[in-house]
């Protein structure tokens, strides 16, 4: 296990080092003069000259990306900001717990709700509360984040005046941010509980312990949910990976002071050392709840602990053929 994880960490570093440099060559190739941005319309050539060269932006792109690199390794420094010359690692790390706090609340929320919805529909497989649920199901999957977001403030900000429309620091601030951003990730959710359950209801052993005259309730959450954990998790790991790089919308539309509402405004002022820190950190934090639900893996079925050490790895490759079967 402690070989696995130092392999997938040490893999890390080339999956990060082919981000960003996919995202350096994008922020190049892209219009606009950064130097431009900060200096204003009426900055003439000769000003817009010098503010290349202190900004760096005068060298190839080579050298530009090899710079950034060497100063990454050997400094940790991500760079300074254009638009506000502090450190580009210090504004990420000022926005970044806003968005891990609101990536927290809505998986919490997706659980919390999708997880017993799939249950009972798959106990009460197509009664009306299954064919109710998965008819909303189905709309929240459909729905884009802006457009219920804005819907959620209209009605419960604006005509019922019942919670706040921006902000991020109490929990009533939460609740539409987390509503909004995690209502496709609840719809996902229910379906698979619901689909997983219904895989593991039809084996024979859940058919043997219910002719021992074992209760319902126990059947459902020791045996059947039990068993059909995996595709569960898989999917609330992918919802997380999701989460996170789709909190730029939500974020905006609440004004939550987080690392996606200030990508967008590095975005707008061609301010591309944030950019890149925040593209890199996130990648990285999808890496690392990759590997975190992997080990999740192997303490919910100690059959694939050894599977692991038999085929010398594998976690990775299991999870892929995990969810070729889910998805068939």
């Amino acid at each position: 296990m402690c070989k696995y994880i130092i392999r997938r960490i040490l893999f890390l570093i080339p999956i990060l080092l082919a981000v960003s440099f996919l995202v350096f060559s994008l922020l190049y190739i892209t219009p606009g003069d950064p130097a431009r941005m900060a200096l204003g319309d009426t900055a003439t050539e000769e000003t817009l000259l010098l503010k290349r060269q202190e900004l760096g932006l005068d060298k190839p792109f080579l050298i530009q990306y090899a710079n950034w690199v060497i100063r990454l390794v050997t400094q940790f420094d991500l760079g300074q900001s254009y638009s506000t010359k502090t450190s580009v690692t210090y504004e990420i790390m000022n926005a970044f717990p806003a968005t891990l706090k609101l990536t927290a609340m809505t998986v919490f929320l997706a659980m919390l709700i999708g997880i017993p919805c799939g249950m009972i529909s798959a106990v009460k497989q197509y009664s009306i509360f299954d064919n109710i649920v998965m008819l909303i199901a189905m709309f929240g999957m459909s729905i884009p984040v802006f457009w219920l977001g804005l819907m959620l403030i209209l009605l419960f900000s604006v005509h019922w005046k019942l919670l706040p429309s921006s902000g991020f620091t109490s929990l009533d601030q939460m609740i539409l941010p987390a509503l909004s951003l995690g209502t496709q990730s609840i719809a996902i959710i229910a379906r698979m509980t619901r689909s997983s359950m219904l895989e593991v209801v039809r084996q024979d052993y859940i058919r043997t312990v219910r002719a021992k005259g074992q209760s319902e309730l126990l059947i459902t959450l020791v045996h059947t949910l039990k068993n059909a954990l995996l595709p569960i998790i898989t999917t609330i790991g992918s919802q997380i990976e999701v989460l996170l790089s789709g909190a730029v919308m939500c974020e905006t539309i609440f004004s939550i002071p987080g690392i996606g509402r200030l990508m967008i405004t590095a975005i707008k002022a061609r301010d591309y050392p944030i950019v890149l820190g925040g593209v890199l950190l996130t990648a990285a934090t999808v890496a690392v709840v990759n590997l975190v639900i992997d080990i999740i893996y192997a303490l919910v079925d100690p059959k694939i602990k050894s599977q692991y050490k038999q085929q010398g790895g594998g976690f990775g490759r299991w999870r892929t053929r995990e969810l070729k079967n889910t998805a068939s």
